[in-house]
Formats: structure tokens, sequence, C-alpha cells
């Protein structure tokens, strides 16, 4: 089953491009890593598969339907990579709220955000405003939001950012724990080593089109990490230059 799929999408701001012709399709259950350079095209694809904003050319599906459509995001979690929290909430507040549109209620939302605070090391925090906590707290607010409920869908834009060796390890661990419950995890980051130890397959976009795309086994060298590949790519990439409408591809 394919739970992402993008055919034939270009997305154009104006006369800037952000993707040109990308075709993509995730399996359900695939940990992908998401990579390109700054300005490639990754925040706009996952906008698109959120629903956020439309193509200009081609089709978007999330689970077999059009991502406008609120059914196709139910049971995913989702961590931007620019994280505004209400800073006069505190984080309980904000949990509930969350769980809240999410569907949840009464006794199961309460349960799920206990569970979540427990899982998340922010118990101790529960009653503190979200405009008190530093960059790591707020970055585990964050991921506490969008781990609510278990999620069987997670797309996780630079989901380690601000957190420290502590927290690192642990995005790591519940990365991997829904990896382990078949989830489906979306996850864009430039920390090529935590995407590496977590992943199964990797997308590298570039210029807006998809430069590379498969298994880390397949993608890899003898010997090689995910960063001398990524370089690799890119670079490579660089040196070709992209077709144009009527060229062959």
């Amino acid at each position: 089953m394919i739970a992402l799929e993008l055919a034939g999408v270009s997305k154009r701001y104006g006369l800037r491009r952000a993707l040109e012709r990308v075709d993509l399709a995730i399996p359900a259950g695939a940990a992908v890593g998401l990579l390109g350079p700054n300005g490639a095209g990754k925040t706009t694809a996952l906008r698109l598969l959120l629903g956020f904003t439309r193509p200009t050319l081609g089709s978007v599906r999330l689970r077999g339907r059009d991502p406008s459509d609120p059914g196709s995001r139910e049971g995913l979690g989702y961590l931007p990579e620019r994280l505004r929290l209400p800073a006069r909430m505190t984080l309980a507040a904000f949990l509930r709220l969350h769980g809240g549109l999410s569907g949840l209620g009464g006794s199961a939302l309460e349960r799920a955000v206990d569970t979540t605070l427990d899982r998340t090391g922010l118990r101790e925090r529960e009653h503190e405003l979200l405009g008190s906590l530093s960059k790591g707290l707020a970055q585990r607010a964050g991921f506490a939001q969008a781990l609510l409920g278990e999620p069987t869908m997670l797309f996780l834009d630079e989901p380690t950012s601000g957190l420290d060796p502590l927290g690192v390890r642990d995005a790591r661990d519940w990365i991997r724990a829904a990896r382990g419950e078949g989830h489906t995890l979306l996850i864009s980051s430039h920390v090529l080593t935590e995407v590496e130890k977590v992943c199964d397959h990797v997308v590298i976009v570039h210029e807006g089109r998809v430069a590379a795309s498969g298994t880390l086994d397949a993608l890899l060298l003898p010997g090689e990490s995910l960063e001398d590949a990524f370089v690799r790519i890119v670079r490579g990439a660089r040196k070709t230059p992209p077709t144009t409408p009527g060229e062959a591809a």
C-alpha cells in the first residue's frame, strides 16, 4: 500500500520554482529521510502532503486521498520546523487542545495526555507556561503533541533542533518505537547521522527535483556513510543541468 504519493508534481511561487515534476511513492510502514540542501524543496513537499498548499501541476495523495480531505490526516502527527507555541498556555492545556482537535475526548484524552507527558519526560512541566520553556523543552513539547494519541503516521521537520544530547537520544528512541510499530515516518533533517540511524529509505531533493531515492542499502556505496552519499549525489546533480519541458527526462 502506498501511503504518500506525489505524481508529476510541480509547485511554483510566482516565478520561483520550489518543485519541478516530482514523482515519489512511499509505502506504508516505511521510515523515510527527506534530505536536501537549504531551499531544495523539502518543506514544500511536506506542506503539499499536509494539504497546507496545493500543487501548481500534478497530484498529491495522502493514504490514497487528496490531502484537503480531513480524513486523510486521521492518525497523523506533525512536528514543524518552526514551532510556534502559545506562550500563555500551559503544557497540559496545549496537549488537551491538540488531543481534542484530533478527535480525542473524555477519559481517552486524559489518558493520552498522561501517557505522552510521561513518555516525553515532561510530567513535571505540565503546569508551566509554554512561553517559559527553554528551546529544548519547547522542542520536547512539540514532540509531545506530535506523538499524542499514538499516531500511525509521523511527519517530523528537523526533529532534533534545539535538543541536548539526552534529548536527541530520547527523540531517536521515540522514532524507533514508532518505526517498530510499523508506522509510516517522513523525517526532514540536516542531521544525516541521525537520519541514518532511524530511517530505512531516503529521498534526496536538489533544486526542486528528486536527485536520488531508495533504500539506504541501495544508495550507499561500500563503506560510504549517508553524509558521503549525500555529498556525492548532490554534487553530481549540480553537474547535470535539469531538462526543460519538451526535452527527454
